[in-house]
């Protein structure tokens, strides 16, 4: 089976995809192209998914670049192959022939483009993430490789959609902290709970930022496991562990 590579319409000049599970090695509950490293799958079939990621994109394996992600508001820069996975939730670089990657099962996963600087950036954007600046950060990492914030556009990948996120009163109240008017990304669920809208808080983030133009390509992970992981989906459905989708961009 072939890759199957979802684009946005921001990025058309610059190489990039948003990578779904079809066309991978993985079998079991990874199914497909599993690229998560922290996964329990067999890590010499997440390395041949990644090298098909890798041809995708045209680079050699080394020259996929990727991080140990862990819900910050780290960015790293990378003028070179980066071996040793530091921890951050975002890179970015103004190197040619570095394909900057996320990996993302319901969280946000974010590629960034100044065509005029040729600066790039990837970020992986859960929540917690977003709420605490991951996305404002990667801008100024950008801004310090010489981008100009209203000449980068922004496009987020498959994530979980707000029909499909139900969380409770105590998620609600970490965003009313945050900011009174984030209560317009929440809508009622049943009894206590919320549905909250994940891509739609970081298109605000994104926009209140300054960025030139920012789009959600619109796609549910949660809600078509034919083509994407879910961690949420995954937990619902009992499963022990659940796949990574990889998100790619390129100069």
């Amino acid at each position: 089976m072939t890759l199957e590579i979802l684009t946005s319409d921001l990025l058309t000049d610059v190489k990039h995809g948003f990578f779904t599970r079809k066309g991978g090695a993985s079998s079991g509950v990874f199914a497909g192209l599993n690229c998560g490293q922290g996964s329990s799958d067999q890590a010499e079939i997440v390395e041949i998914n990644r090298t098909r990621v890798a041809s995708a994109m045209g680079v050699p394996l080394t020259h996929l670049v990727t991080v140990h992600q862990t819900h910050s508001a780290t960015v790293v820069t990378a003028d070179a192959p980066i071996t040793d996975r530091p921890e951050a939730d975002a890179i970015v670089t103004a190197t040619p022939g570095l394909a900057l990657s996320v990996l993302t099962a319901d969280c946000q996963p974010v590629l960034f483009a100044d065509r005029k600087a040729g600066v790039i950036g990837a970020a992986h954007a859960g929540w917690r993430g977003a709420i605490d600046g991951i996305l404002e950060a990667t801008l100024d990492a950008m801004e310090a490789l010489g981008a100009k914030r209203a000449d980068i556009v922004a496009a987020i990948g498959p994530t979980i959609s707000q029909r499909a996120y139900e969380v409770g009163p105590e998620f609600l109240d970490d965003f009313i902290a945050d900011d009174p008017s984030n209560t317009r990304f929440f809508s009622n669920g049943n009894g206590d709970r919320y549905l909250f809208d994940l891509p739609g808080f970081g298109l605000h983030r994104l926009r209140r930022a300054g960025v030139g133009e920012a789009e959600w390509i619109r796609h549910c992970t949660y809600s078509d496991p034919a083509r994407f992981y879910s961690f949420r989906r995954a937990t619902h459905e009992g499963e022990a562990d659940y796949g990574r989708l990889i998100s790619s961009i390129l100069l």
